[in-house]
């Protein structure tokens, strides 16, 4: 039960398209949870509703809607195509499939976190004429590290277990668009391959759980600094 360099592959691959899809939802879901949870505005419900389809929609329809709109024989697709950025069965497909699936649980991480924050501080910090960019990244952020923190755990370890929608979108190619996720099904396949699919299961099971640990003591962390401890 040892994993072989094709699985060690896949867990590089994975880790890369996870750490890229988290980077770039971040400043997008933060913005996002900050309008939901503090502004009112004309189809803020559709707003809602769309950042959560992802988690109602079956994985695999995510996946072929990606395809239809980025394909290599759709508009849109062929556009990017033409500037050199390849989506479809390509390893930057799955950071867009990441993004897509995780941005509802950072986005509702980060709003709980954010509604839970007196709208009294902001004022008061606004009132004496602070900026409102000023007011958010003095006064909102540092209340809403553990609900930042905590949402981005989230949406790392959704990134690392996608399967449905990146093998829909990127297919399944070693080496290439291979996943743990998805080097774990081929695994399954194989007559005799169960012990492999064991060896990345734990390997996948381990990086959930430290980034599950080193999150719950980031957030640790930033309380006591906020408490002042």
């Amino acid at each position: 039960m040892t994993a072989d360099a094709a699985a060690w592959d896949a867990l590089r691959l994975s880790l890369w398209v996870a750490v890229w899809a988290t980077l770039l939802a971040i400043p997008l879901a933060l913005w996002v949870a900050w309008l939901l949870a503090r502004r009112d505005f004309w189809g803020k419900a559709l707003l809602n509703a769309a950042v959560h389809l992802p988690l109602v929609l079956p994985p695999v329809v995510t996946g072929y809607l990606l395809l239809m709109a980025f394909g290599r024989n759709a508009p849109l697709g062929r556009a990017l195509d033409a500037i050199g950025l390849q989506l479809a069965f390509h390893w930057s497909g799955a950071v867009l499939a990441a993004i897509i699936m995780g941005f509802p649980l950072m986005v509702r991480a980060m709003r709980l976190a954010i509604e839970a924050v007196d709208p009294k501080l902001e004022n008061a910090a606004a009132t004496l004429g602070a900026p409102r960019a000023a007011v958010f990244a003095r006064v909102t952020l540092p209340l809403i590290l553990p609900g930042v923190l905590a949402g981005t755990v989230m949406g790392f370890a959704k990134a690392m277990g996608e399967f449905g929608a990146t093998i829909t979108f990127v297919a399944n190619i070693p080496g290439q668009t291979q996943t743990l996720p998805s080097a774990i099904w081929a695994a399954l396949q194989i007559p005799g391959g169960e012990g492999q699919a064991v060896a990345m299961v734990l390997m996948s099971s381990a990086i959930a759980v430290s980034a599950v640990l080193l999150s719950e003591l980031l957030a640790r962390r930033v309380a006591k600094r906020i408490a002042g401890t």
